[in-house]
């Protein structure tokens, strides 16, 4: 058996955790999340604490379980405490801006970015050269990070652009004459 699966996820306080209609329910102060649940997976609620168990001894099962199991944590992790992903952008005139729902964007284009957050997802700017996006949702926050990051990717040379900020860009040796 898989040995993430094997894990239970407990649940704080605060938050509510429903198993019903094919749908496994998350709310807490941050939001509501909600997933399908799979027909391979068996998810048992124990006064707050959720196990995984497979339905059968099939190798997708197995491997499942610990899929569902982890999904469910970062729910009940995203409703309670929350998920944020740092961006930095390196560059002469790099500047980030958030104004309520859109994050506004120079990056040596001849115009502004200006990119939209769906609900449920927010854009902190502390600095002109940071972002800081965070969200309840662990696949959103990263998909949006990705998106901003993906305006202008830090490039080989002088390593200019936005990138994550924990990465580390190698820096290409130029050419000899």
């Amino acid at each position: 058996m898989s040995r993430i699966g094997k894990q239970p996820v407990a649940v704080p306080a605060g938050v509510e955790v429903a198993v019903k209609d094919g749908l496994v329910n998350v709310k807490g102060s941050l939001g509501a999340l909600s997933l399908a649940e799979n027909a391979l997976v068996k998810i048992e609620n124990n006064a707050g604490v959720l196990t995984f168990t497979p339905a059968d001894e099939s190798r997708e099962a197995n491997a499942m379980s610990g899929t569902m199991r982890q999904l469910v944590n970062n729910m009940v992790t995203g409703v309670s405490k929350g998920f944020e992903k740092k961006l930095t952008l390196l560059g002469v005139g790099f500047r980030a801006q958030a104004q309520g729902n859109k994050l506004n964007l120079n990056v040596g284009f001849s115009h502004p970015v200006e990119i939209e957050m769906p609900a449920g997802i927010k854009a902190e700017t502390p600095t002109p050269t940071e972002v800081v996006i965070k969200g309840a949702d662990r696949q959103r926050v990263g998909q949006i990070a990705s998106e901003v990051r993906g305006v202008r990717p830090p490039e080989p040379y002088k390593g200019k652009g936005i990138r994550y900020a924990d990465e580390k860009v190698v820096i290409k040796e130029t050419k000899k004459k």
